[in-house]
């Protein structure tokens, strides 16, 4: 491809940077072939000029297109070079926060300086079986690909771990171990991770120091080989360690430390134990303090020696060894404390009694003298004399460093080899997995003796480096089968020969240490005149003749001679060692020992594996002497050539740990020593290594899915292979760039950028195409719809304006005739006013002086009368007045008064209840006002009705003077006539005006007072009434407040109740959930006890000859049953008795059992503490008892010594008959044989003799027996007479009843049962018995032949025995009702303080809060009352349930002593033994009552057929659901019918024990598991619906309820089954997980369900697994038919629906745990295309759930964190607004798992944009109040707690038929 086609405008390129390493550039314009110079312009806009070099014409490097950057694998970039693998670093690391990338096979790790959540148990799980490329780089994935490999090809494995001091390698390994200790089973059981992380706080405190660049840097080299057995756990752990920085001990640069050790006992110098040391702080030492600053910040050295102590101690070294350790160390202090001085020029000496020296002499055991001496001199040997010599201070000086140096090295060799006899297992390594943490490539501005060593391990571990990963690519290669060329990639062979060939510098510094008078000058002549010519890898620097230069692979480096051979040489004066080794310090003398003899401090045996030590065998004494002569260059060539060894003979795994910066900062990049690292790590040959051959690699299948769109219909074939190569040589023309593989395709570096441009411009040719159209269609949309818009516009603006007008001429129209009728009514109007007012004015003028003369004449008619009217008008106005005063006077005062009650009214209104009885007087008083009122209108109504009568008498009077007026107007006619009496009538007419005026001033007078009384009767109604209506406002308002204050406590105490309620419930699922997790604990203790037991029998048998060996894939019964077949059972114990001394216990198994032992001495020790308590209480109730019966103890005595006598003289009685008894057998027996006594007499006299003596002690038996049944009759007596209690105690019932049947019962019993074996002759026969008994004269010597009377004894005693249980079951009882009683009365008093307490609280309160705490009381009362009442309840229906089992056992009772009623009154003997004449006795036909009958010995057959050899297939598909559980019911219910206990007993326990036993052999089948859910549900069910409860027996049907058992209460089987049934669903969900688990990554996120929509990113050379849905692999419907298949299996069986509800929901949450936690592990993952495929599945999923009728299940609400992140992926993530809608939508996320897949966010297309640091800031900052666990994963072992509801089944056990090909014919139907 020419550069032109990718050297275009606006390509992006790398441009060397000073500052940044590499700057990113854009071209400005197209580069063409021949151009000297780029125009390029930066990313600040800056444009600058790139000049080409002229010799090479290289033009800069092209950047990867945004879509790559980030990546996962280094390898999947385009363009493999140094600035894209720097840029991808730094934006993991900075912009998604990620500290691990792969680079082909190597992990680049960074450290962050910050401690991160990603370590955990949940990773761990998460990482453990996944492919090292299906998730995100991580250490676990490196420590999970080593540990499948090993297991895998059976290959051992090495990770190495390297990178500068301070990047993270000792993190790294530790994780590493973890890792391994976890998914291989050791963290809980062997403990081997334990203890080798015990070890690092040892190893850092002896091995680690503080340097300029790290506070924590090991100076020593480490190789830990963790060991495993057949079943790949950690059986132990191996050590080794490599070039110890000695010189550290006597010297440290500026601002650096010593090792930890030394500054850990100095800051505890202060503790006793330390005193002897005679330390001080640090600053005293000179070994501690060159550095000038002997303190790390943040780091506690006293803490961190505690610690060191602790690990000491864990690994075993006692105190007595840690003592010694630390004598050590204080001695080399001090030993650097020890001052030389000069003598003269060629000698020194020491001040005498020097402290520090004397302190050296009494802790390490030597003498002053001999020490002083031999550090001043040295001893000189030559071939015939030796002398000793004084040497000068400065030989003694080094000298003295040279021996503290040595010491520390073999303590430091001590310790290591102890940590690795700690370390060591006795078990069997069957393979292992090294982790080396080792020194990475070091260069300073002074480099010495020690970084030659390290760059020199490092050039041979670049060289294996190199070399694997060149043999990867050609395996690669020749896997598909494609032409390849070797590689050109560096080999430092040529480097590792400058340094250890023959003529090696190493070769030539040890041949200059054997040179008497060899320096440092010397040999560095020798180096340049034997490489400067001849290797080009050997340069001399210019201005020094004491330095080399050394081209290694990763940098030059520039040595200085100076200390090279005394380095190498390592010398130590032998006579120093010799003193040392004279000391009388034990484990002084052990350190320079030799190995074999050197004790343990552990006490145990010495020996095991050949590689604990640090250098190679030295353990010959004979070599003792040539070792210090051996140089330091030697051994480390021989242990890194041992190392190397070890690693080519293992598959290696490589992590790389990168410092990001000098500064410790936190996601902090400085690329500066980014770049540095990576050159020196053999990262970036990694990358060339790629980059030269075929670096990125396709399948055929992902090559289709992604460049699709580059091909056109007619190039897509039904062969994928062929299309592809179509398509590709259309595209690329130069053939050279790809190859074809067998499965994939190859191409060179650049092709696929190439390839993404290709796609890029097609896609978004389309889009400016599909933008076109759009474009077009929306402006030509706008178009019309603006035309359409202006069309109706015009057409309703034409209309309004035709409206207008025709609207202006109607108007003109309307005026003109508006104006003519205007006009006419205008005058018309004039007109019609001017008539009326002429009519007006004559009319007045006419009535004015009509009036006038009507007004004089009444004027003068009416003065008397209105004289008269208004004198008393006056008299009654003052009265009124008067009254009115008084009247307003008594309102002022009542207003008053009404005013202050007013106030004192308001005052006391404040509270509810003055609220309600203000109502209450607001109502009377409305109601008094009321009444008020309606007096006030009768008043109204009365002075109406008095006004009317006036007003009548008033138009009376007016009708009368009208008349009159008539009159007198007639009068007037005659006064014409009668002139004389004018004078009278004119007198006259003024008296009636006079009167006329009276009255109507009278009437004004009182109409005014009528008004003014109705306005104020107005007002006062007014007033009332808004008086009354605020009074009903308050009221309303009062009870506003009342409800609502009401409503708020109701909702608020349902708001409790609720949310207590919910507590309780969660709670109760909680202790459900620890109940059953510690049931399965149970579970897999039992099954590991089994497991460990049957290890045990393996290894302590010993096999006989001819011992057949069993299969190791055999289950453990079959292995169990094999070797108690082919042992007898005392050989194999005797075998077990003589291996178990032989055999040496596991360290691990000893562990385990001590913690086992110690668990359980503190539960023997809280039981223990229990039943104290319990026993105290009991004696306290026992001593209240006892006062209550010491009335009875006199009568008690006095009955007990009436008794005695009565005994005693029955006794003598008795041995009188015997002694009769005995001469007449002696006479009998001496007459018949005439000589001594046979052998059937001598064993008869025996027999007896035994019988009285056996006699003698059931007498004093019977004594205490009868005393204690008399204490408790009396006790009982007492009792009743105490409690007034009418009922017959059960006891004297008892009494009776046993008088009578029972004795005689007893009698039989123990006749047949309790006969002595002493008896050995044949008893009589039952007639002779009879004849003998009913004989008038009974012969009671002959009748006591056989024994008769010792029987009747038996027959008195098992009586005696009965009685006393009674008695004691009685004393039980009443003890009980006692205790209750004493219970109640103690609950009554607590509760009788807590209400005074409650009132005392309450009475502090305001008002309204007491209401509120009475209310609240009142609630917690009623409900404690009614669980007081539902508990007693429960106990009352559990009594009556008993006393109905004992009526029935009465019952039947009675019915047989009414079948032998006739025999009560005979003896015991004449029952038994009188004859029963053969009746033939016929049997009626039964019905079937439900019950099988079965023997005893036919038990193990009905559990083998009905369990362990049952299919569940078979019985599934023909039969019905629990048939088995049904069965075994029917037999337990004969059982109970029989009263059997132990026939019940006996087979619930085989029952339970064959379940358990089918499901341990067979627990990975699904249907099993399920099937035997179903039974033990089942027959759980069965044993409560058939129990007899109310509770259970109201579901029955009254057939059933005939099935109920009658004689056992199994509620504690019931119990037992339910805690089985439990165990089985939990590996119910254990099987489900396990063949769901393979499924859900590959189904819900990496199958493509809707195609096309997700695009396939290019690969890096890690495998990852593909979405494209191939042969074998799992989708969607791979899921669902599974889990259809689960519900169908599940049903088919018959499992309850609701466990089935609980199952599912369970899958659900397994699916979404699962799938979730793969997405935050996956940035591939994380893309808009993939929430939405993550939404559709979980879509199919809810369908799934619609289509089974699960919805209401809860198993939806299982999926919501999952779609929550789907929808995370999808939504906008650019605003704040975006922000908090996420935020309020995200509510199941964790705020880490939100920030996680923002992080990962990556997109898969070029238009999609990364999330933004600001915006993932705004997010946390939102969410930094949320209060959530931090954890970052879903727990996928949560099994959520079961609930077992019961199930009634509707079948009647009589109509189940057994089928026969159960096998089970020796059932019988009862």
């Amino acid at each position: 491809m020419a550069a032109s086609e990718l050297y275009t405008k606006y390509a992006r390129v790398w441009i060397p940077d000073a500052d940044e390493v590499w700057k990113s550039a854009e071209l400005a314009k197209d580069y063409k072939q021949g151009d000297a110079s780029l125009q390029l312009r930066l990313e600040d806009g800056k444009d600058i000029e790139h000049k080409l070099d002229p010799k090479t014409k290289n033009l800069p490097h092209l950047r990867n297109p945004d879509i790559l950057v980030g990546e996962n694998d280094l390898t999947a970039l385009s363009y493999l070079h140094e600035p894209a693998v720097l840029h991808n670093l730094k934006v993991r690391f900075i912009d998604s926060k990620l500290i691990y990338t792969y680079c082909g096979i190597v992990l680049v790790a960074i450290n962050p300086y910050e401690n991160l959540p990603i370590y955990g148990t949940d990773i761990i799980n998460a990482y453990s079986g996944q492919n090292m490329g299906d998730m995100d780089p991580h250490i676990f994935a490196v420590a999970e690909e080593a540990y499948k490999q090993m297991a895998r090809d059976e290959r051992n494995q090495s990770i190495i771990v390297s990178g500068e001091s301070g990047a993270g390698k000792t993190v790294s390994a530790k994780y590493t171990m973890r890792y391994f200790a976890t998914v291989s089973g050791s963290a809980g059981e062997a403990n081997v991770e334990e203890r080798v992380l015990a070890s690092n706080p040892i190893m850092e405190a002896i091995g680690n120091a503080k340097t300029t660049r790290n506070d924590n840097s090991s100076r020593f080299g480490k190789y830990i080989e963790i060991g495993f057995d057949k079943k790949y756990h950690i059986v132990g752990a191996n050590m080794r360690t490599y070039l110890l920085e000695k010189s550290r001990v006597v010297f440290q640069a500026d601002e650096e430390r010593n090792y930890h050790i030394f500054y850990q006992l100095c800051a505890s110098s202060h503790l006793p134990e330390f005193k002897a040391l005679h330390l001080g702080k640090a600053e005293g030492f000179r070994c501690t303090n060159q550095g000038l600053n002997t303190v790390i910040d943040g780091v506690d050295d006293a803490k961190e020696m505690s610690t060191t102590r602790n690990a000491f101690t864990l690994l075993g070294i006692n105190e007595s060894y840690q003592m010694g350790v630390f004598k050590v160390l204080a001695s080399i202090l001090h030993l650097g404390n020890v001052e030389l001085k000069d003598r003269d020029s060629d000698s020194s000496k020491i001040e005498p009694n020097n402290r520090h020296l004397t302190v050296f002499c009494d802790l390490m055991g030597v003498t002053y003298q001999d020490m002083s001496h031999w550090l001043c001199h040295r001893k000189l040997k030559t071939a015939t004399e030796t002398y000793v010599k004084p040497i000068p201070k400065l030989q003694a000086v080094n000298a003295r460093d040279a021996l503290a140096k040595h010491i520390y090295a073999k303590l430091f060799d001590w310790i290591v080899q102890h940590v690795n006899k700690a370390l060591h297992s006795t078990v069997k390594q069957n393979s292992f997995i090294g982790v080396l943490d080792i020194y990475g490539f070091e260069t300073f501005d002074i480099n010495s003796f020690e970084q030659f060593c390290i760059n020199y391990a490092n050039e041979k571990l670049q060289q294996q480096f190199n070399m694997h990963v060149f043999k990867l690519e050609q395996e690669e290669y020749m896997k598909e089968q494609i032409p390849w060329t070797l590689i050109d990639f560096y080999d430092n062979q040529p480097c590792i020969n400058l340094i250890e060939a023959k003529m090696g510098v190493l070769a030539l510094l040890d041949e200059e240490c054997k040179m008497p008078k060899g320096s440092d000058d010397t040999w560095a002549q020798k180096l340049y005149n034997t490489h400067l010519k001849t290797c080009a890898l050997f340069e001399k620097p210019r201005m020094s003749n004491k330095a080399f230069i050394i081209q290694h692979f990763a940098d030059k480096v520039e040595y200085q001679c100076e200390g090279f051979l005394e380095k190498n040489k390592d010398t130590v004066n032998e006579e120093q060692i010799n003193v040392l080794k004279a000391s009388k310090f034990d484990l002084l003398v052990e350190l320079f020992q030799d190995e074999e003899k050197a004790t343990s401090p552990t006490g145990a045996p010495t020996g095991g594996r050949t590689r604990l030590s640090v250098k190679p065998d030295t353990s010959r004494a004979g070599q003792a002497a040539k070792e210090h002569k051996k140089t330091v260059g030697l051994q480390f060539r021989n242990s890194l050539q041992l190392l190397m060894d070890t690693l080519n003979a293992t598959t290696p795994h490589y992590v790389r740990c990168i410092k990001p910066n000098d500064r410790k900062s936190p996601f902090t990049f400085d690329p500066k020593r980014a770049v540095q690292q990576l050159r020196a790590c053999g990262v970036l040959e990694t990358i060339r290594i790629s980059a030269a051959g075929f670096p990125s690699r396709w399948t055929y299948q992902e090559f289709f899915s992604r460049y699709r769109v580059l091909m056109k219909q007619k190039d897509v074939l039904s062969d994928r292979k062929l299309t592809c190569r179509n398509v590709l040589e259309k595209l690329v023309q130069d053939k050279d760039k790809y190859q074809f593989g067998k499965t994939k395709i190859f191409f060179r570096a650049g092709q696929v950028a190439y390839l993404e441009k290709l796609r890029a411009d097609k896609l978004r040719a389309a889009c400016i195409r599909i933008q076109k159209t759009i474009r077009c269609w929306l402006v030509r949309k706008k178009y019309l719809r603006m035309r359409r818009s202006a069309i109706t516009i015009q057409r309703f603006v034409r209309g309004y304006q035709a409206r207008c007008l025709a609207k202006f001429l109607r108007e003109t129209n309307a005026a003109i005739v508006i104006q003519k009728y205007q006009r006419m009514y205008v005058e018309r109007t004039r007109y019609k006013r001017m008539q009326a007012a002429a009519l007006s004015i004559q009319r007045e003028l006419r009535a004015y002086q009509a009036r006038q003369l009507y007004q004089g004449l009444l004027r003068e008619h009416k003065a008397v009368i209105i004289q008269k009217w208004v004198r008393g008008w006056l008299a009654r106005c003052w009265y009124k007045k008067s009254l009115a005063a008084v009247v307003y006077l008594q309102c002022c005062v009542r207003r008053m008064r009404a005013k202050h009650e007013l106030k004192k009214l308001k005052i006391e209104a404040r509270s509810v209840e003055h609220f309600k009885k203000l109502n209450i007087g607001m109502e009377n008083k409305i109601m008094q006002l009321q009444r008020k009122i309606d007096e006030q209108n009768k008043d109204n109504k009365a002075v109406s009705e008095r006004l009317s009568s006036l007003e009548s008498a008033y138009t009376a009077e007016s009708e009368k003077l009208r008349a009159e007026l008539t009159r007198l107007r007639g009068a007037e006619e005659e006064a014409r006539n009668n002139a004389n009496r004018i004078t009278s009538l004119l007198e006259e007419l003024a008296k009636l005006r006079k009167e006329l005026q009276s009255t109507q001033s009278e009437k004004k007078l009182i109409e005014d007072q009528a008004e003014s009384y109705r306005n104020k009767m107005e007002q006062m109604v007014a007033e009332l009434k808004d008086q009354n209506n605020l009074l009903k406002s308050e009221k309303d308002d009062l009870n506003r407040l009342i409800q609502e204050q009401g409503q708020q406590i109701t909702e608020r105490m349902a708001k409790a109740l609720q949310e207590e309620t919910k507590k309780l419930e969660s709670d109760l699922n909680e202790e459900r959930a620890r109940y059953q997790n510690l049931l399965g604990e149970h579970l897999r203790l039992e099954e590991r006890y089994d497991d460990l037991k049957e290890e045990m029998t393996l290894t302590l048998d010993v096999p006989k000859p001819g011992h057949r060996r069993t299969d190791s894939t055999h289950s453990s019964n079959e292995s169990e049953h094999t070797y108690n077949s082919e042992f007898p059972e005392s050989e194999e114990s005797s075998h077990r008795g003589e291996d178990v001394t032989k055999a040496a216990l596991d360290m691990s198994l000893f562990l385990k059992l001590q913690k086992r032992v110690t668990e359980l001495e503190h539960e023997k020790q809280s039981l223990q503490k229990e039943l104290d308590v319990r026993e105290e209480q009991f004696q306290l109730a026992r001593a209240r008892d006892d006062e209550d019966h010491k009335r009875a103890r006199g009568a008690e005595l006095e009955y007990e010594s009436l008794k005695r006598q009565e005994l005693e003289s029955e006794n003598k009685k008795l041995k009188h008959d015997l002694n009769k008894m005995r001469q007449a057998l002696a006479e009998k027996g001496g007459a018949g044989a005439g000589g001594g006594p046979p052998s059937a007499y001598k064993a008869l006299l025996e027999q007896l003799s035994a019988s009285n003596e056996e006699l003698e002690v059931r007498k004093e038996e019977v004594l205490i027996l009868r005393s204690q049944l008399v204490s408790q009759k009396e006790a009982m007596h007492h009792k009743d007479e105490k409690e007034t209690m009418t009922e017959p105690s059960p006891y004297t019932e008892d009494v009776k009843r046993l008088s009578a049947g029972e004795v005689a019962q007893a009698y039989v019993g123990l006749k047949e049962t309790n006969r002595s074996p002493t008896f050995l002759h044949k008893p009589p026969e039952v007639n002779e018995l009879m004849i003998r008994l009913r004989s008038p004269t009974p012969d009671y010597h002959q009748l006591n032949e056989d024994g008769e009377l010792w029987l009747a004894y038996e027959g008195l005693k098992e009586t005696n025995r009965l009685l006393e249980s009674q008695m004691q079951a009685q004393r039980r009882s009443h003890d009980s009702e006692m205790d209750v009683l004493r219970r109640e009365l103690q609950s009554m008093k607590e509760e009788n303080i807590r209400q005074q307490q409650v009132l005392a609280q309450n009475l502090q309160l305001p008002l309204e809060a007491r209401i509120e705490a009475s209310l609240q009381h009142e609630i917690t009362r009623l409900t404690n009352e009614n669980l007081d009442l539902l508990g007693q309840m429960e106990r009352q229906e559990k009594v009556i349930r008993k006393y109905r089992k004992q009526l029935k056992v009465y019952s039947k009772k009675i019915g047989e002593r009414e079948v032998g009623g006739q025999m009560e009154n005979v003896s015991p003997g004449q029952i038994v033994d009188e004859p029963v004449l053969p009746v033939n006795i016929h049997r009626k036909e039964k019905d079937f009552q439900g019950m099988l009958e079965y023997n005893r010995d036919d038990e193990q057959r009905l559990v083998k057929n009905l369990i362990l050899e049952l299919k569940p297939r078979g019985v599934a598909v023909n039969f019905i659901p629990g048939l088995p559980a049904y069965i075994l019911f029917m037999c337990l219910r004969h059982a109970d019918y029989l009263n059997d206990d132990q026939k019940v007993r006996s087979l619930l326990t085989s029952t339970i024990n064959s379940v358990k036993k089918i499901l341990k052999k067979r627990g990975d089948d699904f249907e099993m598991v399920s099937f035997w859910l179903s039974n033990t549900c089942r027959l759980m069910h069965c044993l409560k619906q058939y129990s007899g409860e109310e509770a259970y027996m109201k579901h029955n049907t009254p057939r059933q309820n005939e099935h109920c058992l009658s004689n056992f209460d199994l509620t504690e089987y019931q119990q037992v089954l339910s805690d089985l049934a439990i165990q089985i669903y939990q590996q119910l969900i254990r099987c489900m997980e396990s063949i769901l688990q393979p499924m859900i990554v590959s189904g819900m996120l990496e199958h493509e369900t809707i195609q096309g929509v997700s695009g396939v990113k290019p690969t890096g050379l890690r495998k990852r697994t593909s979405s494209i849905a191939d042969e074998g692999t799992y989708t969607l419907d791979s899921i669902l038919r599974q889990l259809t298949s689960f519900h169908s299996i599940m049903c088919q069986h018959g499992v309850d629906p609701e466990i089935i509800k609980q199952a599912v929901k369970q899958q659900f949450y397994i699916i979404g745990a699962v799938t979730l936690n793969n997405l935050l592990l996956r940035k591939d993952m994380c893309s808009w295309s993939k929430g939405m495929q993550i939404r559709y599945n979980v879509s199919q999923l809810e369908e799934w759930l619609r289509d089974k009728n699960l919805m209401n299940c809860g198993a939806k609400d299982m999926l919501e964190p999952l779609i929550q992140a789907a929808q995370l992926l999808q939504v906008k993530k650019k605003t704040d607004e975006d922000a908090e809608a996420i935020c309020s939508m995200c509510s199941g996320l964790s705020t880490a798992q939100i920030v996680k897949v923002l992080n990962l966010y990556t997109p898969v297309n070029e238009f999609e944009e990364r999330v933004s640091l600001t915006f993932i800031q705004t997010i946390q900052n939102l969410l930094q109040d949320r209060k959530q666990s931090p954890q970052l994963l879903m727990d996928t072992r949560i099994i959520h707690p079961v609930l077992f509801s019961f199930n009634p089944s509707s079948l009647v056990l009589d109509t189940i038929h057994i089928p026969s090909s159960l096998n089970l014919g020796f059932l019988s139907p009862v």
